[in-house]
């Protein structure tokens, strides 16, 4: 008889409070209302309730909800996209508008399917919220469309106030958790964006808990500074379904601060860490952040 796999227990500092008030069900309204997609819900975030209930942000995900690429850590369906909405910008714009936001963040799922990875969509989205949210900063989070330098000028030309790109993993891991990214690739679309702007800060994401040794986060670090990379976040891999890598460690929030403290030693301007730290966590006390010291 085959031995059951087994899982590792989820900590008790991983427990999230839930929290459905007025502003969560007003923004949920919103955004089945303008047919707008966000990766608090498509990639069931961790912190979806405390972001939308109570600080009234999220993460908005352009281009449709289908993505070309099938990560084995990211919960967002994938297949062949049949979306491609001209009008969404103005959507998102208005939405941005209608929440008041003072910093948002847009991302979108990979279209390796559209000859430019989706840039044009990206870069008029930004255009069209700052147009009507010229006191709103925007910060982008757009996949490394296949490595195509034409399509990150695009969207660098747009001016976005952070040039976000996720690392998601260390090196050795990268083959088996991310499709079609590559390790090197995302190094060099993070360099080429800030040889176009250095005055755009960039960002990374790295998920830990995968099986990656500390010396691996640790060069992971190093790399993204050699690639001229600003801010940083670290946060706990968590598994969205059964179908999906399971999680091989759970990192305490002493390990987390440890690696927060070497972020900055190592020269990051900024570092998120903690275990339900995600890529936009925070993003507002990010980009502040960060700009006092670029």
């Amino acid at each position: 008889m085959a031995k059951k796999e087994e899982y590792v227990r989820k900590p008790e500092w991983l427990k999230i409070k839930l929290n459905t008030n007025e502003n969560y069900k007003e923004l949920k309204k919103m955004m089945r209302e303008k047919k707008l997609h966000t990766v608090c819900e498509e990639a069931k975030c961790p912190n979806i309730h405390e972001c939308w209930a109570i600080r009234k942000t999220a993460t908005f995900m352009i281009l449709g909800d289908i993505c070309t690429r099938a990560c084995r850590f990211c919960a967002v369906k994938t297949g062949l996209p049949t979306e491609l909405d001209l009008q969404e910008p103005e959507r998102v714009a208005e939405s941005v508008e209608q929440m008041g936001l003072k910093h948002v963040v847009i991302t979108a799922v990979a279209r390796d399917d559209l000859k430019d990875g989706g840039a044009h969509v990206f870069a008029e989205t930004v255009r069209a919220v700052r147009a009507r949210n010229p006191f709103c900063s925007i910060e982008v989070l757009p996949s490394d469309m296949l490595g195509d330098i034409d399509a990150l000028k695009t969207l660098m030309d747009a001016k976005p106030d952070i040039m976000n790109h996720n690392i998601e993993t260390v090196r050795r891991l990268s083959p088996r958790v991310r499709a079609r990214a590559t390790y090197d690739r995302t190094m060099e679309f993070l360099r080429r964006a800030k040889e176009m702007n250095a005055n755009i800060p960039t960002k990374s994401s790295l998920m830990i808990g995968l099986g990656e040794t500390w010396d691996e986060i640790i060069e992971t670090m190093d790399d993204l500074r050699a690639n001229n990379v600003d801010i940083m976040t670290i946060g706990q891999y968590l598994q969205p379904t059964k179908k999906h890598l399971k999680v091989q460690k759970y990192y305490t929030p002493e390990e987390f601060k440890e690696l927060r403290d070497i972020a900055f030693s190592k020269g990051f301007k900024h570092c998120e860490s903690g275990p339900l730290v995600r890529s936009s966590y925070h993003a507002d006390e990010q980009v502040n952040a960060a700009a006092q010291n670029i």
